[in-house]
């Protein structure tokens, strides 16, 4: 009979799997490692599990004993498989950037989530590396993983990840291409790699908001690169020990739009259902593709599952509202698409300017355009209501006829973006589009500015 004695025997071994259409501009054989197919659905899991058993062999960690570690999500659940099997409490410290389902699913299995500001400096006591360090000074019997300098990481791709892949190509890999995020999969899976054969690339994908292509490049670590980013799992706003810059060819960085509309390319063109980092990852390579040749062999590490990105890069809405989705915006109505239905909120002539301010307020709106028993006559806008003020502290009590500007231009429905955006000027501040049927709706600039790709 063949059987793991537990979760943790099944670590490990996971598949090459070509890739085709994705890859299909790289004149080389391109190869992924899917490490979803670990029982964590990451590459996190191999190291997890080789930082624990590090840590009780020199008794850092004691039996019945809580692991205390700052995670974007995937180590956190190979902590947890383990903590699970040895009998381990564990407290995960993530930052809120991280999906929904990254943090429910450390909830199922018995870790406590503890979650933290993303837009914070590393050191502030706010931090998820703060809290983390705090936590383990707090917490009796515990034990502080630091994946990002805890040398087991690396360690751990340098006997398993690396060995595996060598083994799997039969030594005909020629370029590795890794998401860089603590470090450890591209510095072990690198130091193996090379000592084998040293004429293998490295490539490390970073992203923008991250410091390590700057200071692998120049040395400098500019504070001035770093900045709030959405795409999980790569960069980083330190330097973690695990990372060994001396082993990585190059970095590329890649845009949180490209990462996140490769993501969903992967599981539309391979059937590989993979995270955020391999979709950056992907871009990454395709940004490289200069540097392939017909005979060689391209390893790109897919990190983890995309069952941890389904509230984010694989939800419609999600995409939308950060203007990531490939759709085509031409026409006027494009532009108003996800909110179209909503009724147009309107002012009449005889009200009192009092209560368009209320309506402003109340729906967050900043223009509104005004009726009379004929139809639309004019329109008021926040710094025109503003202007008023300053000249009459007694505005809100007069009639908005009094006050308001001229009436926005009205354009059929069919009308293109660019005759659209002529019609915005310092005195006009918004476009109503017939509808038909008596409707309209209102467009803003700020409609025109989300439609830009």
């Amino acid at each position: 009979m063949h059987y793991a004695d537990n979760i943790l025997g099944t670590i490990g071994n996971t598949p090459l799997v070509k890739l085709n259409k994705v890859a299909q501009e790289i004149d080389a054989l391109v190869l992924a490692k899917v490490e979803t197919f670990n029982p964590g659905n990451s590459v996190k899991d191999r190291m997890a599990v080789k930082m624990i058993e590090d840590a009780e062999a020199d008794g850092r960690l004691q039996p019945g004993g809580t692991i205390i570690e700052g995670t974007s999500g995937n180590t956190g659940m190979g902590l947890a498989l383990a903590a699970i099997i040895k009998g381990y409490k564990l407290i995960c410290v993530i930052s809120d950037k991280q999906s929904k389902e990254k943090m429910d699913i450390l909830r199922a299995v018995g870790a406590k989530v503890v979650v933290c500001p993303t837009d914070v400096e590393p050191t502030d006591p706010r931090s998820y590396y703060s809290v983390s360090k705090r936590l383990a000074t707090e917490t009796p019997n515990s034990w502080y993983v630091n994946q990002y300098d805890n040398p087991s990481n690396a360690i751990a791709h340098y006997e398993q990840t690396g060995p595996e892949i060598w083994d799997q190509t039969e030594g005909k890999i020629t370029h590795f291409i890794s998401g860089v995020g603590t470090g450890g999969t591209i510095s072990g899976v690198g130091k193996y790699l090379k000592e084998k054969n040293p004429n293998i690339k490295i490539w490390g994908i970073d992203t923008y908001g991250s410091v390590f292509k700057k200071y692998h490049e120049t040395g400098i670590f500019d504070e001035n690169e770093i900045y709030s980013y959405i795409t999980e799992g790569i960069g980083e706003d330190i330097l973690p020990k695990n990372v060994d810059f001396s082993l990585i060819d190059g970095f590329t960085k890649v845009t949180d739009k490209d990462a996140a509309v490769y993501t969903r390319k992967i599981a539309l063109e391979e059937g590989i259902f993979v995270g955020n980092s391999a979709g950056a990852a992907i871009k990454g390579l395709l940004q490289l593709k200069e540097h392939f040749k017909p005979e060689d062999v391209v390893v790109v590490l897919f990190h983890d599952s995309g069952s941890r990105y389904v509230g984010k890069m694989f939800n419609d809405d999600w995409m939308r509202e950060r203007g990531f989705l490939e759709e085509t915006v031409t026409k006027a109505e494009d532009v108003i698409k996800d909110h179209i239905e909503k009724p147009l909120i309107v002012a009449k002539t005889e009200e009192l300017v009092s209560h368009a301010i209320e309506r402003m307020r109340k729906y967050k709106i900043s223009q509104i355009p005004v009726m009379d028993i004929t139809g639309f006559v004019g329109s008021l806008d926040e710094s025109d209501l503003f202007q008023s003020y300053v000249n009459d502290k007694n505005t809100a009590d007069r009639p908005i006829r009094e006050i308001m500007g001229k009436p926005y231009p009205i354009v059929p429905m069919g009308t293109t973006i660019e005759a659209v955006s002529k019609l915005f000027s310092r005195e006009n501040a918004a476009v109503l589009i017939d509808l038909g049927n008596g409707k309209h709706h209102i467009i803003t600039k700020y409609d025109i500015i989300g439609s830009i790709k």
